[in-house]
């Protein structure tokens, strides 16, 4: 099994947001999608399942953005 860095999509109250993306991202979406779930595309995640987990870990793994952070936090 291929190891993706999404691990799981948490179940949240969501809040509603629309985003416009290329066909060319849609359908990287859709492929990470398929892949998630184990190469079946039938019951893989929707891309706007995909979307938010993918932003959470990139600002979480974003070092520039964690010192930035740290530094205009009140303190």
């Amino acid at each position: 099994m291929t190891r993706l860095k999404l691990a799981d999509l948490a179940d949240e109250k969501p809040v509603r947001l629309t985003v416009e993306v290329s066909a060319r991202l849609h359908r990287e979406l859709l492929a990470y999608a398929t892949a998630l779930n184990g190469g079946d595309a039938k019951g893989a995640p929707t891309p706007e399942r995909l979307i938010p987990p993918m932003i959470e870990r990139f600002i979480a793994t974003d070092r520039s953005y964690a010192k930035a952070r740290r530094t205009v936090q009140p303190g």
